[in-house]
């Protein structure tokens, strides 16, 4: 998605000829796949910010592109909303000091955005909490390609409005620019074909946990809602089943319904038995290797943990992690990502396919809604446990697991013991910004005004006063 397009508009023509490529590609990344040495290389992790633009007053500020290129950065690129940057950061090994270095990174970029906003700033949070109805216009979208061409290709799926229900909240729109509401840190951990499936299922377990201590989006529209209410609209504002499409079980922003059984080929070919391509831009290219338009295609489909293959040197795949909310700071978001891939690696030494998917699914969801409230289950656990218990339970074999993978002790100690703190003080993002609307009597552009002057601090949330 990170690419523009040279138009915005498809013909029918193109539409098919973009589905016969998928599945010719499709063939092609199955014989990659099985192709001796695939892949194979260091474990490297990355991730990717996405940042709000707001105003001195803390209202959004719709100048992604004039900041941009204020900037002059290429790890900087537009998102959906004219309100939203996104900044790609660099990879690093996973062995060694990978959470300091990815820290001191996010601290420098978000340091530079916001000092590049003229008479506003920048901020890493979920939702923010002083969008409005208006904020959601067509005329919100960013100045490209590929966002209107994303939109048409909804519309085209979908004849019916988007409906989003959360709560109380009730909407109706025709377009998904509600999607600009939602700032993701998104982790990506290079994973050998071989170990995919076992990862990838890990990474599912894991997600639970993890999202409900580092919950961060609680209000939208003036409303609190979930403690991850980013989770719930992402799912509505872009699901494309309409009348015609309500036999898929999955929608098009998704959690999945099942464990991978054989690698990262049966997700991708799922995405395109399931998924009608909404952007079908027909590409060229020299390396069939490339298999862009399965790449593009890959990147509509937007579970919430999934499968990359990135041609780069030689080729590889990587399990994108997008559960997790932006902010609340630098330090935050390097724990989140530690406890995350700590989990994921200890989780994968087991054959989870014999567990209950259901259970986490609906680990998932509860998190998502309730935080660190949340009651959960656990392979091996009888019944359930009160989400705080099971984090504190599971930071020791994260520890180990992040140790066995060869991260230095006290970059790993670090890390966990900004989730150790703030799971035993109930001090996530969310929380901090509930109390914080009560202080200042619902006021929420005061509220986003604070909460941008800790988050540029990098003082983790669970010492905000």
């Amino acid at each position: 998605m990170g690419q523009d397009l040279d138009k915005e508009r498809f013909t029918e023509a193109e539409y098919t000829r973009f589905g016969e490529r998928l599945h010719e590609q499709l063939g092609t990344l199955r014989a990659l796949l099985a192709e001796p040495g695939f892949g194979q290389g260091p474990t490297t992790i990355g991730a990717e910010l996405e940042l709000v633009l707001v105003d001195a007053a803390g209202r959004p500020l719709p100048r992604n592109a004039e900041v941009r290129e204020a900037l002059g950065d290429p790890r900087v690129v537009l998102e959906l909303g004219r309100y939203n940057l996104e900044v790609n950061l660099t990879p690093v090994p996973l062995a060694g000091r990978p959470f300091q270095l990815l820290g001191a990174e996010v601290q420098e970029a978000l340091t530079r955005v916001d000092a590049a906003v003229a008479g506003g700033g920048a901020v890493p949070i979920g939702i923010l909490p002083s969008l409005g109805t208006g904020d959601f216009t067509k005329e919100a979208i960013s100045d490209q390609n590929r966002y209107r061409a994303m939109s048409r290709g909804f519309r085209r799926l979908r004849l019916e409005p988007f409906l989003v229900k959360i709560e109380d909240l009730e909407l109706s729109v025709e377009d998904v620019i509600l999607e600009a509401a939602n700032t993701s840190w998104q982790v990506h951990l290079r994973t050998p074909p071989e170990r995919f499936a076992r990862l990838f299922n890990a990474a599912q377990l894991a997600t639970g946990p993890v999202l409900a201590v580092c919950g961060n989006s609680p209000f939208f529209l003036g409303r609190r809602l979930w403690e991850e209410t980013r989770i719930a609209l992402m799912e509505e504002a872009a699901d494309d089943r309409d009348v015609e499409r309500r036999y898929r079980k999955d929608g098009r922003v998704t959690f999945g319904s099942d464990w991978v059984r054989e690698g990262a080929y049966e997700l991708f070919e799922r995405y395109v038995r399931d998924y009608d391509p909404i952007m079908p831009d027909l590409r060229e290219s020299d390396d069939p290797r490339d298999v862009p338009e399965l790449r593009l295609h890959q990147g509509t489909v937007w579970q919430w943990n999934r499968p990359v293959y990135d041609p780069a040197g030689g080729g590889h795949l990587r399990i994108e992690m997008r559960a997790l909310p932006a902010g609340p700071t630098c330090a935050d978001m390097t724990a989140n990502t530690a406890f995350l891939l700590g989990l994921t690696l200890s989780q994968a030494e087991r054959d989870l396919t014999g567990y209950r998917f259901g259970e986490t699914y609906q680990n998932f969801y509860r998190a998502a809604m309730h935080g660190l409230d949340a009651k959960l289950s656990w392979p091996g656990m009888d019944g359930e446990l009160p989400a705080t218990d099971l984090v504190l339970w599971l930071l020791p074999e994260a520890r180990a697991a992040l140790l066995a993978a060869g991260v230095v002790p006290d970059d790993v100690d670090t890390a966990l013991d900004i989730i150790r703190e703030r799971t035993r003080l109930r001090r996530t993002g969310a929380v901090w910004q509930r109390e914080a609307l009560a202080r200042f009597g619902g006021d929420s552009e005061r509220l986003v005004r604070e909460y941008r002057e800790h988050a540029l601090s990098g003082l983790p949330v669970h010492l905000w006063p």
